[in-house]
């Protein structure tokens, strides 16, 4: 399958915006629709979903409002003392970490807090339901998956977050899971039934893979780049510069597929053929040189133009974006305030995660004291 990567950031900005591009594959992209992308296709799951995220149009703005709830303004600010807890707490665990033994800190801190969050907020109180999602997604993201490995996580997610609507329907608790099926039996035109799982498959997964990431590559920045750190640490680069500059030069989600033109559209010298998919290269956007510069490559937390694309832009713009910056903008400081000499243990094996849409590092080994 071949589709047109948007790799700099004012054509893919008028892309994102554009009525003439659609996420839907059902009503747009003729391979769909002549039944060409078999469930054994790695990026499968990533089309076939119904929900806010292949919608366009009406369902997507339908399914976006009841959604929407979950990431208020409040809600998310309310969230701020849980995510100081866990911080707090997983901080403790790694300090009885013996002075000069490699930790993994992506497994042990910038994993824990997303997920954990995420699943609180939508009632996923078991632990082996968390962490058989957590596998799930981890799958769903490995888009160098085989088809055995694709089709038996497509029916083992589908497994878990039937079980979980099945315990929400019978005890329902405060929690956005009962909330959405609430809004799926009073009004079944709301919300069907695969939406209903399918969307709790959307905002489990990308309300956790994406701060992993953003946490993980956040660290490995300041890490490298000590004199960087010590901009913050002085004072004159604030956290919020971090995180930004973070989500420009290392986009969580790297490439994210697929949107499909509704009509022909001429861009910058050629044209996108209707039906023909799209693909955001949201890591290539964030360093476009034609913005940033020459040293776009770079990461600069005193950079003037901090403008990117990591969250996504327009009607598909991320609904948990200010849930990632809150959980950056709490876990970051206080791991470095508790660690001062952090260290990279093996800088030189750190490796990349088997994806082209996830971008992090498949462990992230430091020295927490030397």
């Amino acid at each position: 399958m071949v589709a047109w990567a948007i790799t700099t950031q004012p054509l893919l900005k008028e892309l994102l915006t554009d009525p003439r591009v659609s996420k839907d594959p059902r009503r747009h992209w003729p391979a769909w629709i002549n039944g060409e992308i078999s469930p054994e296709w790695p990026l499968f799951t990533w089309v076939a979903v119904q929900n806010m995220f292949t919608a366009y149009g009406t369902d997507h703005k339908r399914l976006r409002s009841l959604v929407a709830r979950a990431f208020t303004a409040r809600r998310t600010a309310a969230l701020r003392p849980r995510i100081e807890e866990l911080a707090q707490g997983l901080l403790d665990d790694l300090a009885a970490t013996p002075p000069g033994r490699p930790v993994d800190l992506r497994e042990n801190y910038a994993y824990p807090i997303p997920i954990q969050v995420i699943c609180e907020l939508f009632g996923v109180t078991d632990e082996a339901t968390r962490e058989g999602l957590r596998a799930c997604v981890d799958s769903i993201f490995h888009t160098s998956a085989d088809a055995d490995e694709v089709t038996a996580t497509y029916a083992r997610v589908y497994e878990i977050l039937g079980g979980l609507v099945a315990a929400k329907r019978a005890a329902p608790g405060d929690d956005m899971t009962s909330i959405l099926i609430s809004a799926r039996d009073e009004d079944g035109s709301r919300l069907t039934e695969q939406e209903l799982v399918d969307t709790l498959l959307l905002v489990i997964s990308a309300g956790h893979e994406t701060t992993v990431n953003l946490l993980d590559n956040a660290i490995h920045a300041l890490l490298t780049h000590p004199d960087q750190l010590a901009l913050v640490r002085e004072g004159k680069a604030d956290w919020d510069a971090v995180i930004d500059e973070t989500l420009r030069v290392q986009a969580p989600v790297a490439s994210l597929p697929l949107r499909y033109a509704t009509e022909d559209i001429a861009l910058d010298g050629v044209t996108i053929r209707r039906g023909e998919p799209i693909l955001a290269a949201y890591a290539a956007a964030g360093r476009d040189p034609e913005l940033h510069g020459a040293d776009a490559d770079r990461f600069d937390v005193t950079r003037a133009v901090k403008d990117h694309l990591a969250f996504g832009h327009g009607v598909h713009f991320c609904l948990g974006a200010p849930l990632a910056r809150l959980e950056a903008a709490v876990a970051l400081p206080a791991l470095f305030a508790r660690f001062p000499d952090l260290a990279l243990a093996a800088p030189e094996e750190l490796r990349p995660v088997e994806s082209f849409i996830s971008n992090g590092h498949r462990s992230l080994p430091v020295v927490l004291s030397r």
